[in-house]
């Protein structure tokens, strides 16, 4: 029977055509399954599915996940690490990678975007949030200038300049940001042309959020993201002086913000 799966274009290249036409046919995919993301079961037969594929440097695992939580994609994963995604789709518990963010693209420095994860209190409550920031001055694409617009190019995007930290940020349409099994996959942003999301920010290793972090995300299902430029924030190795930084960010208008869905669990 014809399954209701969601192939990506980058799963279908690694998987090639012949193999994805039998997974929608319903040859090789199962009816029902176990999202790898909110670990809920879900039917590919009765519902949108996401096919996940896990691809390490010599062998790959394909997984599947309810569309509602993340989209089909392609999830490079060191092939040591492998076994370990592996667990966690069967329900074991998976290591702890590093992250290594990409290079910004237009950067004379070859800049990369560093992402922090933490907890941030707004009249009361926690929220969980990302903070981004490069580690150089970010260029407009195509520009042979040095000015750094890495904010303006962020408010072009929909994100809005931010004086304070006491509200919580307006939500962006279209972006979301997708943990599963527990780690911090990537931000998402549209598509061109109404082409689904593609990622804004990738991590090459997974990044592990913590307990806290997790657990505030799936009561809120949303992320907070604040972005500054290169040296407003730094490496800041407590919650109490995440905040100091970006409070200071936000006074010297240097610090933009958006509230994106949780995508995953």
């Amino acid at each position: 029977m014809p399954r209701m799966l969601d192939v990506s274009e980058d799963v279908r290249a690694e998987i090639g055509d012949e193999e994805a036409e039998r997974l929608l046919a319903g040859e090789n995919a199962p009816g029902s399954y176990d999202c790898t993301s909110c670990r809920t079961p879900g039917d590919s037969e009765q519902e949108r599915t996401s096919t996940v594929l896990f691809v390490g440097e010599e062998t790959a695992v394909l997984a599947f996940a309810h569309a509602s939580c993340i989209p089909s994609q392609v999830v490079q994963v060191e092939e040591a690490q492998l076994q370990g995604a592996v667990q966690s789709i069967t329900g074991g518990v998976a290591p702890a990678p590093v992250t290594v963010p990409p290079i910004v693209p237009g950067s004379p420095e070859q800049a990369v975007l560093g992402i922090t994860s933490g907890l941030v209190l707004i009249q009361g409550e926690l929220h969980p949030a990302l903070v981004v920031e490069p580690t150089a001055p970010v260029v407009r694409p195509g520009s042979a200038g040095t000015t750094d617009e890495f904010l303006d190019l962020l408010v072009e995007q929909g994100f809005q300049a931010t004086s304070d930290l006491e509200s919580v940020p307006a939500t962006l349409p279209g972006w979301s940001v997708l943990v599963a099994m527990g780690q911090l996959h990537s931000v998402l942003q549209p598509g061109t042309g109404g082409s689904g999301q593609v990622a804004w920010w990738q991590a090459h290793q997974p990044l592990q959020v913590t307990d806290g972090w997790r657990a505030a995300a799936n009561k809120s299902h949303t992320v907070l993201v604040y972005a500054a430029p290169s040296g407003f924030i730094g490496q800041q190795p407590r919650e109490d002086l995440l905040r100091d930084a970006l409070e200071k960010a936000a006074a010297n208008g240097r610090l933009v913000a958006a509230a994106m869905p949780l995508a995953g669990t």
